[in-house]
């Protein structure tokens, strides 16, 4: 989604050294910023990071921030998706509603920060389906499609996704310098 930008758009890893980041903020704005800060810091350049969680309404907004280790430090993907099925486990579809956060953080080294928001509403499915994407994927079922967002296709999903609409606002700050 950046590929085709006035910028070269390069990843993190290409900076070897680089320090790993602790998400130890309260939100997702706070995590996003520390993350994007620490690259631009590191870099002295530009620098564009994330932070993402799932929402689900029966269960209070969680996992929300710890939506990568919902199930515990070092689990993994299917192992938050096991627990999370458990948890609604008798749940009826109506009260099964969840939301994807992304919020993305824009940095540049002399100080401005920019962040945008991107949101996906759907349900969380009674079992997996489909084989594409990662993370809870499987179980998040998007109404509009008829589909969960591990059924569709990548492209599908990035015009679709919390992640996409906040690239897709990124870009435009991205583009407009």
């Amino acid at each position: 989604m950046l590929a085709d930008l006035p910028v070269a758009v390069r990843s993190l890893a290409e900076f070897p050294g680089a320090p790993p980041v602790v998400e130890d903020g309260w939100t997702y704005r706070e995590n996003a910023l520390k993350k994007a800060w620490a690259a631009a810091e590191f870099t002295g350049k530009p620098a564009l990071a994330d932070d993402t969680g799932l929402e689900v309404d029966e269960l209070g907004g969680q996992p929300g921030l710890y939506a990568a280790r919902f199930a515990g430090e070092g689990c993994t993907f299917q192992d938050n998706v096991r627990k999370l099925l458990r948890l609604l486990e008798g749940v009826p579809p109506q009260r099964r509603g969840a939301r994807f956060v992304c919020v993305m953080a824009l940095v540049d080294p002399g100080g401005r920060e920019q962040v945008v928001e991107g949101e996906l509403h759907g349900q969380i499915a009674e079992a997996p389906a489909g084989d594409s994407g990662f993370g809870y994927d499987p179980v998040f079922y998007v109404p509009d499609v008829g589909k969960t967002l591990a059924e569709l296709t990548p492209a599908e999903k990035n015009r679709m996704s919390h992640r996409g609409r906040a690239l897709a606002k990124a870009r435009a700050l991205i583009l407009a310098g």
